[in-house]
């Protein structure tokens, strides 16, 4: 039988835990009537599943027969992208065709005779969206890991005049809490800052633990020590299971080769994307067993206003979590022992 767990980023696996929660949130924002919400930004950490539940909701609105559901590349021109892909769609095709919209330009069919030609990429979104919206039809357009580009940037100016003018299209990007808020922060593009940004929490541990009840027959204190040594963290719970898996549902027995995966496919990219100064706090958190701030100050030599920027960096990157007021603990498995080792 196939392993049902996966090591490969943004690969939906065969086992997984959804959020049904923010997935509906999401959902319910967009099909809503009248329209208030077009745009989501999921962020988190490196393997919290932003891209799996990207393509959750996506393939739930696929499914509908009055949404059309495009995936764009980050990397090359994204309103090109667009238009290509909204050509390739068999229903948007036959709409430019019955519409007589001219786009041999871009080389999309052929002269339309008796009609002005569209030369101008954004014109011919916008010519294609108005049919869309007359044939009762919403897009969907989604792009994983933004980042603050150039492409990515004329398309949020487009986007932004698509919702002006009541289009029916909507977008759902993914991306690290740096990259998405750098992206908002640029000039003239102030409605990515109103844009809701849904920051992915730790799974839910009672579903961790049912999942691996199920999957490998133990009992619920085995299935709960399990749960605990993920820490919610989703990328986890797919790499202890996958190893638990090949090792025919012993877990203990591969601890070790856990805390190295971990290392080598996560905390090494997460540690070498941190300040040096970031990495000293870290460290203050790592030496401290009680988390209480107070004492990682005085363990570092930082008063309040010097060391709260960090802490609140390190929040934001997802490594810490600060909910107990005074306290702080660390999000990941194993990454207090990694710092350490660090």
């Amino acid at each position: 039988m196939q392993n049902p767990f996966t090591l490969t980023f943004g690969k939906s696996p065969l086992e997984s835990i959804e959020r049904p929660l923010q997935i509906n949130e999401i959902i319910n924002a967009f099909t809503a009537e009248p329209v208030n919400q077009q745009i989501f930004l999921l962020t988190g950490i490196r393997g919290s599943g932003k891209t799996v539940m990207m393509t959750d909701i996506s393939h739930k609105l696929n499914e509908r027969n009055d949404w059309i559901v495009i995936e764009l590349n980050p990397s090359t021109d994204l309103l090109n992208g667009m238009l290509s892909k909204l050509y390739s769609n068999q229903f948007c095709s036959g709409l430019i065709e019955s519409a007589r919209i001219n786009l041999s330009f871009f080389g999309f069919g052929i002269e339309v005779e008796g009609t002005h030609q569209i030369t101008d990429t954004e014109t011919a979104i916008i010519a294609i969206l108005e049919r869309v919206k007359k044939a009762g039809k919403r897009v969907l357009i989604t792009i994983d890991e933004v980042t603050n580009n150039e492409y990515m940037q004329i398309f949020a100016a487009s986007f932004q005049i698509f919702v002006r003018q009541d289009l029916p299209v909507f977008f759902l990007g993914t991306g690290l809490y740096e990259n998405v808020e750098e992206l908002q922060n640029e000039k003239n593009l102030t409605f990515l800052y109103r844009a809701p940004k849904v920051s992915l929490k730790p799974l839910n541990n009672r579903a961790i633990i049912y999942k691996y009840q199920t999957i490998f027959h133990i009992n619920e204190n085995q299935a709960s020590e399990m749960a605990r040594l993920t820490m919610g963290y989703p990328f986890a719970f797919q790499v202890l299971g996958y190893l638990t898996w090949n090792q025919n549902g012993d877990y203990k027995s591969i601890i070790p080769q856990y805390e190295q995966y971990l290392s080598e496919f996560v905390y090494d990219k997460l540690w070498s994307e941190l300040s040096a100064k970031d990495k000293i706090v870290a460290r203050g958190i790592a030496q401290i067993k009680s988390g209480k701030i107070s004492e990682i100050r005085e363990f570092l030599h930082m008063e309040t206003n010097e060391f709260n920027p960090y802490r609140k960096r390190l929040i934001r990157k997802g490594l810490i979590d600060g909910e107990t007021r005074g306290y702080v603990k660390f999000t990941l498995p194993f990454f207090e022992e990694y710092v350490l080792e660090n």
